[in-house]
């Protein structure tokens, strides 16, 4: 599912027009974001959690020229699955 197909599942389970259901959509992911950006995690029970993790800086290899390179420290958004969904998922799936 991407996000216009969000939006559109969001419209037709609402029963609201898809320029709401876009403004709903966007209003949380941004929301989302700027919790993430600001360094704290988000908790949403039965679904998940996210969490910004650290990453030291450390020495790669460009792989086309064989270059040592440094790599640096970075923050990257991470995705921990909640126990509800993912016994959902496991139910589905056997």
């Amino acid at each position: 599912m991407n996000k216009s197909e969000l939006v559109e599942a969001m419209a037709r389970e609402m029963d609201m027009n898809p320029k709401e259901a876009s403004l709903v959509v966007n209003t949380i992911l941004d929301s989302m974001c700027s919790t993430l950006i600001g360094g704290n995690s988000i908790e949403i029970r039965g679904f998940g959690s996210f969490v910004i993790k650290d990453y030291d800086s450390y020495s790669g290899r460009n792989p086309k020229t064989g270059e040592k390179i440094e790599v640096p420290a970075k923050k990257l958004p991470f995705f921990k699955v909640g126990k509800e969904l993912r016994e959902r998922v496991n139910s589905r799936t056997q």
